[in-house]
């Protein structure tokens, strides 16, 4: 009979190199980004001031917080993934480069926003390792949601956003027998015009439903394919509900006058059509939830 009496002992010892192994790998990682955090802070300073004095942007605050606690809830995962570095890193922080300095040459902020998510995934893939970044890739793409906009890219989709609630604004004021009439993005009534400036397009509505779609689809569902039409399912929901918000101003003003389409009347209806909206998500995903069941109850009956 022999008795291995170092074996427990070098196993221990193994898993404690291991742990340092990735303890050290871990903090060197958070030390670049740190430092690319100080390469491109006044960029990222500048972001967070287009987040304070823009109500389209004001999610963004939200975005960062959001991904740290999915990478923290991936924790287990990282725990058992092998750390080594790939080269394929090289290749995020390539176009990270390329969009900083394109972003730097033509003053372009989205550019030089996006060049710092570039870089981060660039170094998670190059210091840890695909593996890692396989595990970390939701939390890592989830911080592009925080870059705003180009304002020549808002103004491009802006006003037919604001022609399409004003168009469907008034065919249901027609519906409900008010009279109305379109000109542009101004709605002539008959005591009253309506002026669906760009504010009231929808595209901020867009934007934070659009965000709040990708955290529910996370959280609540499963399959990729109810996720992806969850989310995309945002864009018709938020054009709709804010057509209904222009056209709700319509018949309060026809009613009460242009003073129903200022101040804490407006302001209330766009929290209440913010609240319809992300309330139609809700019945949505409980519909798509109730089809997916019906049709994979189908597939195994077929199946017996």
């Amino acid at each position: 009979m022999t008795i291995e009496v170092g074996a427990p002992n070098l196993q221990s010892s193994a898993l404690a190199l291991d742990a340092a192994a990735r303890r050290t790998a871990a903090i060197r990682t958070l030390a670049v980004i740190a430092g690319a955090i100080a390469v491109f802070g006044p960029i990222l300073t500048a972001m967070v001031s287009h987040w304070a004095g823009s109500d389209d942007y004001s999610h963004g605050f939200l975005v960062a917080p959001l991904a740290i606690y999915f990478a923290w809830e991936r924790r287990n995962k990282l725990r058992r993934a092998r750390i080594e570095s790939s080269w394929w890193g090289l290749g995020p922080l390539v176009l990270g480069s390329l969009a900083l300095m394109v972003g730097r040459l033509g003053v372009e902020q989205m550019a030089m926003r996006e060049a710092f998510v570039l870089t981060v995934i660039g170094l998670v893939l190059l210091l840890l390792g695909r593996e890692v970044f396989r595990i970390l890739a939701f939390p890592l793409f989830f911080l592009f949601l925080m870059v705003p906009l180009p304002q020549s890219l808002v103004n491009m989709l802006s006003f037919p956003l604001q022609l399409i609630a004003a168009d469907l604004a008034v065919d249901a004021l027609h519906l409900l027998n008010v009279p109305a009439l379109r000109e542009g993005n101004i709605i002539h009534l008959a005591t009253a015009r309506l002026f669906v400036a760009e504010a009231c397009s929808g595209l901020r509505s867009l934007l934070a439903l659009g965000t709040l779609g990708v955290v529910f689809a996370y959280f609540f569902r499963k399959s990729p394919t109810e996720r992806v039409v969850l989310v995309l399912s945002t864009i018709p929901i938020a054009i709709l509900v804010n057509a209904f918000r222009v056209g709700l101003t319509g018949i309060l003003t026809h009613q009460f006058g242009e003073a129903a389409a200022e101040g804490v009347i407006h302001q209330t209806e766009g929290f209440f059509t913010f609240g319809l909206a992300f309330a139609l998500l809700l019945v949505e995903a409980w519909l798509l939830q109730l089809a997916w069941g019906l049709v994979r109850r189908r597939r195994r009956s077929s199946a017996t």
